[in-house]
């Protein structure tokens, strides 16, 4: 099994659209609406290389968008195509995005998930996540959580 994390080009696109929209369209129902990476232009997102992709046996299975902000580093998005889950690549990436975090400079991380999506809230807060706040951004009810970098106790 070989599995690559590399920065995200073009050819990647219609995969990327593809694996966010398998990977997001069951929460359709429960939220009401599409979830925020549903609306999110790829595309940009790959000319802003502010994308990566992880290979699975040469075939993108997933993807993970970072984004620099002046407080801590966003992980915007993740997500692993429903045909690879259970693989280890959600793994792989949010360890990817820490260490990219670390190495520009970052001290912590954070993202957001919608309030609903309680089953990514509950793995969130396993892996050292901690809630910071609750907003409503985009039409979307929004979790902030937070996890400190760079301490040997988050190893």
């Amino acid at each position: 099994m070989s599995r690559t994390i590399r920065p995200a080009t073009a050819a990647d696109l219609d995969a990327i659209r593809q694996i966010v929209r398998e990977a997001y369209t069951h929460y359709i129902a429960r939220i009401g609406r599409e979830p925020g990476p549903m609306l999110d232009d790829y595309g940009a997102l790959i000319t802003e290389r502010r994308v990566s992709v992880i290979e699975h046996d040469g075939v993108v299975q997933g993807l993970l968008v970072l984004i620099p902000q002046p407080d801590a580093m966003l992980l915007d998005n993740i997500a692993v195509s429903p045909r690879a889950q259970g693989l280890g690549l959600g793994r792989a990436l949010l360890e990817f995005a820490e260490h990219a975090a670390q190495e520009t400079g970052y001290r912590s991380i954070k993202l957001y998930t919608h309030e609903m999506m309680t089953e990514n809230i509950a793995l969130y807060s396993r892996i050292g996540y901690a809630e910071t706040h609750r907003i409503e951004e985009k039409g979307l009810r929004r979790i902030y959580m937070l996890k400190p970098l760079g301490s040997d106790d988050n190893a």
